[in-house]
């Protein structure tokens, strides 16, 4: 498959040197065993998130001449190959609490992934002649494709675009991360039991605040739980727990309602530059 994708990729897109898809390939593992880890504690899948790392550095490398779309096929194939790693954990784990055959279970993935390098594209070229794909007033707006070749653009024009201070409180943040993994994996149990895990602690940056409040609420339920009865607790827990994140995802819906009725909320805050005020 990579040989397939080092050849054939720099065909479909000129600006993605060969060598360049053999550079994703080679990183490409990597992070995928961190997504794989981070998709084992947390259940998300952010493959997005290593894409969005490609899709900067390579921009980044071509530079003007081509940099956006070459950036943009590259976050293409270091997402396919990160979030096909998780999704592959993730199936192994079902298998061995179904007590499957690990065997067919990869011969399964080959021809799974073998079918989607056919019916994956001719879907899409099913509907980009079918649809007006990315008209604004369209069916199909693909508010993606604007963003990402704005973060495309954003590699381009290097860390002089990003917003005052952007880079540094990311590395500051890098090394916290680094420093808390290693205080969590040096110090006694008993310590190291109430240091959180960087890598879970980074999905309600990713996703927003409003899941860390569920969570918070399930973690306070699920204390009280184990202290009055141990036993439902760890039947009911993951119940409870799939009602609660599930019951948030549902409240969109009535809060589109609201929205469509043009009810204001009481409450509204606002963040803004110091310059404005």
């Amino acid at each position: 498959m990579a040989a397939i994708s080092i050849s054939t990729i720099p065909i479909i897109f000129p600006q993605m040197r060969w060598y360049l898809v053999l550079s994703c390939y080679i990183v490409a593992p990597v992070l995928a065993f961190c997504n794989s880890y981070g998709t084992g504690l947390t259940d998300w899948n952010l493959a997005s998130t290593y894409g969005k790392i490609g899709l900067f550095i390579f921009s980044s490398l071509v530079g003007s001449n081509g940099g956006v779309i070459a950036g943009l096929a590259a976050c293409g194939v270091m997402m396919s190959i990160v979030s096909t790693a998780a999704d592959l954990m993730q199936d192994f784990k079902t298998g061995y609490l179904t007590l499957s055959s690990p065997r067919s279970m990869f011969v399964s993935q080959l021809v799974g992934t073998a079918l989607g390098c056919v019916v994956a594209p001719l879907t899409f070229w099913l509907y980009w002649t079918a649809f007006d794909i990315g008209a604004p007033d369209g069916v199909y707006k693909a508010p993606y494709a604007v963003i990402y070749r704005e973060m495309a653009i954003l590699g381009i024009e290097g860390f002089s675009s990003l917003p005052k201070h952007c880079l540094e409180i990311c590395c500051i943040f890098f090394l916290m991360a680094i420093l808390v993994n290693f205080l969590r994996d040096y110090t006694p149990k008993h310590i190291s039991a109430l240091i959180p895990i960087p890598m879970a602690m980074a999905v309600p940056f990713y996703i927003g605040a409003y899941f860390a409040i569920d969570m918070f609420v399930g973690t306070l339920i699920l204390f009280v739980w184990e202290k009055m009865n141990r036993e439902d607790a760890d039947e009911f827990a993951g119940a409870v727990a799939s009602g609660l994140i599930c019951g948030d995802g549902i409240w969109t819906v009535p809060s589109a309602i609201l929205s469509i009725l043009r009810v204001n909320p009481p409450i509204c805050m606002y963040f803004g530059p110091a310059s404005s005020r």
